[in-house]
């Protein structure tokens, strides 16, 4: 019964990637809940649809916590081309496509005190989500880090020609700290990646999907970006 229940689990999580790398590439625009529109048409990687794509989404009045200080559409200065975001701060929104349909409100078992989500899309395959939590003390924040990296590291061990996240690398910038680790498809070739993001109080997990060329770095990049606006 155990051994059932944990193939079926992984199964959801490998199918949840497949899943959420084509639904990001099927939208073009998407609307932002409870902030404002963070969309812009760009198509072509230049100055222009770049620039369009910087409207960012509005900081939400929230505790400690709000859509400013998730991943921006100017953090995005290598790879794709962002054309869309939706902000979510129900803390409703999946963690990884190795978690599973757990929610950063499941994991922190509705103990945090406030919750921050942003999913972007891009002019090509693949996109980007980002849920964070504030942590009622740094313990507690502490606790959930450790959580997010357990549930990552379940991704680590798959068998000959299985999608899998590889090792860990950590880096330390802004008064935070994280752990990131890039992803591998079933033939070996980067797609995209995952960190796990700690500053203080405030805990998050950021996944990049569909990069192949350069992925490793792009991953580096955006955990940078992630952990810098968490920090903030």
């Amino acid at each position: 019964m155990t051994e059932n229940r944990t193939v079926q689990q992984k199964s959801v999580r490998r199918n949840r990637l497949v899943a959420a790398a084509c639904f990001a590439a099927s939208l073009i625009t998407v609307s932002v809940v409870g902030t404002q529109s963070a969309s812009a048409d760009g198509a072509a990687h230049d100055a222009a649809p770049r620039a369009a794509a910087a409207t960012r989404p509005a900081a939400a009045a929230a505790p400690g916590l709000g859509s400013a200080r998730l991943v921006q559409s100017e953090d995005f200065r290598r790879g794709p081309n962002p054309v869309g975001a939706t902000v979510v701060l129900t803390g409703r929104q999946a963690l990884s496509a190795c978690s599973g349909e757990e929610t950063m409100r499941d994991l922190t078992k509705e103990k945090a005190t406030a919750y921050a989500a942003v999913t972007w899309t891009f002019d090509t395959k693949g996109g980007l989500t980002e849920s964070a939590a504030s942590a009622p003390t740094e313990t507690a924040a502490a606790t959930w880090e450790q959580q997010l990296v357990t549930l990552v590291q379940d991704c680590q061990d798959e068998p000959a020609g299985h999608w899998r996240y590889g090792a860990a690398h950590t880096l330390t910038a802004a008064g935070g700290t994280a752990h990131w680790y890039p992803a591998y498809n079933g033939d070996g070739t980067a797609g995209g990646g995952v960190a796990v993001l700690r500053s203080g109080t405030r805990v998050a997990v950021v996944e990049l999907t569909g990069q192949s060329a350069d992925a490793p770095a792009a991953v580096e990049g955006i955990a940078t970006a992630a952990l810098n606006r968490l920090s903030s």
